[in-house]
């Protein structure tokens, strides 16, 4: 098998090998800091490297033989056990450090309880978060997950050149991205729920496009950045969303009772986001542009295929 770090060409296995490899490496160097809970910070780091670990099995499945253990379940699991101790972190500091020091002292008071209530929910999930980080079925697929890297197992499609299939690797990242329905929700109000899945639709496309980042053309990066910015709009509306209701559910008056200069800072904040996202979807959504991409997956470095250091830091960010 070829290796990455070879001077002669390598193959579509050793290219996901490595980045398998780098994702590996980093969730267990980050086991330590999370269960440590010191700071919010590993734990996200630990979510984004479990996301990005997810889609790039997936992404590659066809030229690996895995183990058992490595299954989508178990990855899916865990990264919902860290997503709902990140997603508290996120409120918890959005409300702290964003929006409280722009309040009236008679509203800062009213949402003490709120904030009191979401380091209760932060306890409850971090002891969740702590029995699925230590539970035999992650720890098993982590030790599999090494092993494996060892000694890798690669389909014959594994064995061949990437040179000539980094098209066929991108493409199923993106397929279907623009029909999605999320994209032609016309207000706010409407349908949300389509329009969080789209942020989620977004983010696997952008990662699946990160992954051959070392290997496409400056327009395919052009785009990785496309991407990552509308899943950063979407992302900010989302959490908008979220704290919105969460303390609209903990005030007993609700929210535009009990605290109407945050419930009108919320307001503007989301629909400032919603117009931002508009304008953007709007236009990339049009039939140049999404020929766009299609021309993008087609072009290729053209310096050629990277020899040592696979992957640049900067080709994989920490979101």
């Amino acid at each position: 098998m070829a290796s990455p770090h070879d001077d002669h060409p390598f193959s579509n296995g050793a290219f996901a090998v490595d980045l398998i490899g780098r994702h590996t490496h980093k969730l267990v160097s980050l086991q330590g800091p999370v269960l440590a809970d010191r700071d919010p910070e590993p734990l996200h780091q630990m979510r984004v490297s479990l996301r990005r670990l997810r889609t790039c099995l997936q992404q590659f499945a066809p030229a690996l033989r895995l183990p058992r253990a490595v299954g989508d379940p178990r990855l899916a699991k865990t990264v919902r056990r860290l997503g709902m101790a990140r997603d508290l972190d996120v409120l918890r500091q959005r409300l702290e450090q964003d929006l409280m020091g722009e309040l009236p002292e008679a509203e800062r008071k009213a949402l003490r309880p709120v904030l009191k209530q979401l380091r209760r929910e932060r306890a409850l999930a971090y002891e969740q978060l702590v029995t699925a980080l230590r539970s035999g079925g992650y720890l098993k697929l982590l030790s599999q997950l090494q092993g494996w890297l060892r000694e890798p197992d690669l389909t014959p499609l594994g064995a061949l050149p990437l040179r000539s299939w980094t098209q066929e690797w991108q493409a199923p990242m993106v397929a279907g991205l623009f029909q999605h329905p999320g994209w032609f929700i016309a207000d706010r109000h409407g349908d949300m729920e389509l329009v969080h899945d789209l942020r989620k639709r977004l983010k696997t496309a952008r990662y699946g496009l990160e992954n051959l980042g070392a290997v496409t053309g400056s327009r395919c990066r052009q785009w990785m950045a496309e991407l990552r910015d509308l899943q950063e709009l979407l992302g900010e509306l989302n959490d908008l969303h979220v704290l919105e209701k969460a303390i609209d559910d903990q005030l007993p008056a609700g929210l535009v009772r009990s605290v109407p200069v945050l419930e009108a800072l919320l307001r503007r904040r989301a629909q400032t986001c919603w117009e931002h996202w508009r304008q953007r979807a709007d236009g990339l959504i049009l039939p140049e542009r999404r020929r766009s991409l299609a021309m993008a997956l087609l072009e290729r470095r053209c310096e050629g295929l990277p020899k040592p250091g696979l992957v640049a830091p900067s080709a994989l960010p920490s979101s």
